[in-house]
């Protein structure tokens, strides 16, 4: 099992290219499966979860091939069965099931796994099947869903914590190919959204209000074969502009979407980094600050602060000094990087979704161990602003949504390296 070892205390400086959005990328890449014809994804990051997707959809019939950040996926043949196996290692494979529904009219798919940070249930995804006229059950673990026919309807996606991304993903996929219209109420306006639903009508599908929270499609008989680009990974954008705001470091982003970072930057701003971007050519310029200053941030889906962030911003809060307030309304359980960050010198408590964190003290470098994948961002911009030695443990995590981050760091000026670990 590999770590990071990083020497901290350096101010990162110079110029990163951001990569394509892992979570756009993801469930693109399984829209493809809606159409015998060969598609094309341009600007696809090399993740660990890129590659076990192009598994998962080889798994499932589909010829595959990955090279320099292009896919090319081509379904003839297709099997409406996906294994746990599989399933259960990445939460993101969940939406190979509006796809299979969608065009075979029958899927059975594992329950997924992912990241442990707290409930993400799956009931919305499947009222939203049963709506399209899907017989629905689980069943030993596995989802059945089957139909004659697909019929639009009016689909309500909100839940308890708002809309669901995925779910919304996984309706629309499925709804394309459906008689008549389906208007999703409710439905996630997350940029990734708004690209699938590009995609999809690159591929001669007919959607409205991607964006908004009313989805209108209008469903086809067949898709057909595209070639697409991805968007920048907003998320990724906002984790190098943290790590260089914390090392008190200077540097461009390049090639990211502030359009789609208006929320991280509005708080980045408050907290006096020095920020400046362009849209048209998708540069942010960041200078990190002597004199941090404490917010108070609550995470909601977008275009609210994004959950995805929270754990970066809790670090980056843990150098402000006085007393900064971080709820967290998405994920219940997404805490589990506070007590590495404690490990490291950090004072934080928690109180219910709410982390009161009092920042100013010093960072000391110490071995921690990464939890989730946003935790081990949080863990490596932590080490890199304390002094002293860090070793971020189970990295694995973070190969799952950060295209060869230790490579972009030790361009920007880093002391970071891959060691093997037991």
């Amino acid at each position: 099992m590999e770590s990071l070892l990083i020497h901290g205390s350096v101010p990162l400086q110079g110029e990163v290219q951001i990569s394509g959005a892992k979570n756009a990328a993801l469930p693109i890449m399984a829209a493809a499966l809606l159409t015998s014809e060969p598609c094309v994804i341009r600007r696809v990051p090399d993740l660990s979860d890129v590659r076990f997707m192009c598994r998962l959809l080889q798994s499932l019939g589909a010829e595959v091939e990955f090279n320099n950040g292009m896919v090319k996926i081509c379904a003839r043949e297709l099997k409406p069965f996906a294994d746990y196996e599989l399933v259960r290692q990445m939460r993101a494979s969940v939406c190979v099931m509006g796809p299979l529904l969608g065009r075979l009219r029958e899927c059975v798919v594992s329950l997924p796994g992912g990241c442990v940070i707290g409930p993400r249930p799956i009931d919305l995804h499947l009222k939203g099947f049963a709506a399209l006229s899907a017989q629905v059950k689980i069943e030993g673990g596995y989802v059945h869903a089957k139909a004659d026919r697909l019929q639009g309807a009016e689909i309500f996606l909100g839940g308890r914590n708002g809309s669901t991304v995925l779910g919304t993903a996984n309706v629309m996929m499925a709804a394309v190919l459906a008689q008549g219209e389906t208007v999703i109420e409710s439905a996630a306006c997350e940029p990734e959204i708004v690209d699938l639903a590009n995609f999809l009508k690159a591929m001669g599908a007919k959607i409205e209000g991607a964006g908004s929270p009313t989805i209108k499609i209008h469903g086809v008989e067949k898709l057909h074969g595209a070639e697409y680009e991805i968007i920048p990974d907003r998320i990724e954008a906002a984790t190098y502009i943290i790590a260089v705001a914390a090392t008190k470091g200077e540097a461009i982003i390049k090639g990211a979407r502030p359009d789609h970072m208006h929320a991280v930057l509005d708080k980045l701003l408050e907290a006096g980094v020095l920020i400046d971007w362009n849209n048209k050519n998708g540069t942010i310029y960041v200078r990190g600050t002597e004199n941090l200053k404490p917010i108070e941030v609550t995470t909601l889906p977008y275009p609210g602060f994004p959950t995805d962030v929270q754990a970066q911003l809790m670090a980056l809060m843990t150098l402000a000094p006085g007393i900064s307030v971080i709820t967290e309304r998405v994920f219940e359980s997404r805490f589990m990087h506070i007590s590495e960050l404690t490990r490291l010198g950090a004072e934080i408590q928690l109180e219910g979704p709410t982390a009161i964190v009092k920042g100013g003290r010093p960072l000391s470098g110490a071995p921690v161990m990464a939890s989730d994948l946003r935790a081990s961002a949080a863990l490596v911009i932590a080490g890199l602003a304390a002094s002293g030695t860090t070793i971020v443990h189970r990295i694995y995590h973070i190969d799952r949504g950060y295209e060869k981050i230790d490579s972009k760091l030790a361009q920007l000026g880093a002391r970071i390296q891959r060691i093997k670990g037991e």
